[in-house]
């Protein structure tokens, strides 16, 4: 139950940071009754009708448009129209004192930085008129949308400027290795041989593949060559052949399921027989298993490849905390004024009206300690979700979405902030993550020294 409350209150936030990051993009529509400021930050206001006609279009987005839909969200995430609006200030609050905070870092962001990005982006069009098209579509004016850039910059030099500053010492890295060393308990290192079946091949041409694969495994069985010999010299896996056919350890990649089945089915110095997936036939060796001892005394217990994995984390951790302290303190240097909700905005609802037994029961328990909640999941969750690295791949759906895309990998995370219009952002990170066009992400994971069974990562 707690688990599931704090999965919904998540999601909550996710569409508030949803909000917050589609401001400009929500301008153009008008849903409002309410007027005045909503809240203002050292002087600078941010208006009830910004407020408003954000909450609106987000709940266009997520069908929550009609009264009920909307009175029972709310109540199932513990939520009043109040809370909800006071969500969604605190988060454009923070986007403003990030705007005046810069100049406390020395984090500026020059015009021919922002040239640069919107360039790219008009280079998508075939001309002017297709390109101030999908602007209108998306909801921006160039100005707004060179905004955008502007402030998306800056957050990420901002965030880089913790993440470079963070120092984690020797104590504070064993400590975070004890905390998850039972986590990568069990974990196996495995190294394969790839046999590829192009995309579409008949069966007579999937039966030659094998026919190949199965002369080799033959030999591998009988002693007559080495695994990691046999991986260099047959395997089509280009990122792994060359190591001998090692992918690394499960536990810090993902695989596709018929991997990952057989991998499990082995313990170490194990040998599959013919693995069949998307990409061809594989012979899987287990080459490792990690054994977590009951207490980590030394951070070099660790297999290195962890030893990599927590000392991220860790400094991730450290950056996070240190920027949080940061924005605290311009929070509490700040002149702040929220106002209070105007009652007749069209969001603010009954909600008595929506309220069951089973509501107010939870509502009980979320009072019990939401703090304890927290460090509950945390506890179960936390390893997994720090453990693991996501991949976004996505498609362009037209010259309208190419507006808010970046061509390369590492210009994603701002550029979705400056142009998200209506696609839903991750709660988890200071900008959404933009999606990318498919020919870049391609490009993009052909580049990865990875194997062709771990590109399979969600």
């Amino acid at each position: 139950m707690r688990m599931a409350k704090f999965v919904k209150a998540a999601f909550a936030l996710g569409i508030v940071a949803a909000c917050v990051v589609s401001l400009g993009a929500c301008a153009n529509s008008s849903d409002s009754s309410a007027g005045g400021a909503a809240a203002t930050v050292n002087g600078t206001e941010i208006s009830e009708e910004e407020i408003t006609t954000n909450i609106q279009n987000m709940r266009e987005q997520y069908s929550l448009a009609d009264e009920e839909s909307w009175g029972k969200y709310l109540v199932e995430i513990d939520q009043t129209p109040e809370d909800f609006r006071k969500q969604l200030i605190d988060g454009l609050v923070d986007k403003e004192l990030l705007k005046s905070g810069g100049e406390s870092l020395d984090v500026t962001v020059e015009s021919s930085e922002v040239d640069k990005y919107v360039d790219e982006m008009k280079a998508n069009f075939d001309s002017d008129e297709k390109w101030a098209e999908a602007l209108k579509q998306a909801g921006f004016t160039e100005e707004e949308y060179r905004t955008n850039i502007e402030e998306s910059l800056q957050q990420r030099k901002i965030t880089e400027h913790f993440t470079e500053g963070a120092k984690v010492d020797d104590k504070e890295l064993l400590k975070t290795a004890q905390d998850y060393a039972q986590y990568y308990d069990g974990a196996k290192r495995s190294s394969h041989i790839l046999f590829k079946v192009e995309s579409g091949a008949d069966e007579a041409a999937k039966k030659k593949v094998r026919q190949k694969a199965q002369e080799v495994l033959d030999q591998l069985k009988a002693g007559k060559i080495d695994f990691a010999a046999a991986a260099k010299k047959y395997s089509e896996d280009e990122g792994s052949a060359k190591n001998g056919g090692d992918v690394g350890w499960d536990m810090l990649s993902s695989f596709v399921t018929e991997y990952s089945d057989a991998l499990a089915g082995l313990d170490k110095d194990q040998m599959s027989d013919l693995v069949e997936s998307e990409y061809g036939f594989h012979i899987i060796k287990c080459t490792d298993v990690f054994k977590a001892p009951k207490k980590l005394a030394k951070f070099s217990q660790l297999p290195e490849a962890f030893q990599t994995s927590i000392k991220e984390m860790a400094k991730s951790q450290k950056a996070n905390e240190d920027y949080e302290a940061w924005l605290k303190e311009q929070r509490e240097k700040a002149d702040i004024v929220i106002n209070d909700m105007p009652a007749d905005v069209p969001y603010n609802v009954d909600l008595s009206k929506y309220k069951t037994s089973d509501s107010d029961e939870n509502a009980d328990e979320a009072a019990e300690g939401e703090d304890g909640d927290l460090v509950e999941f945390e506890d179960e969750e936390a390893a997994t979700a720090d453990g693991e690295e996501a991949e976004g791949e996505a498609s362009a759906d037209g010259e309208t979405e190419e507006v808010v895309e970046l061509e390369e990998a590492d210009k994603s995370e701002m550029s979705s902030e400056a142009a998200a219009s209506k696609e839903s952002s991750d709660a988890s990170a200071s900008s959404a993550a933009a999606e990318e066009k498919s020919d870049a992400s391609a490009s993009s994971a052909a580049a990865e020294e990875k194997s062709d069974a771990s590109k399979k990562a969600a």
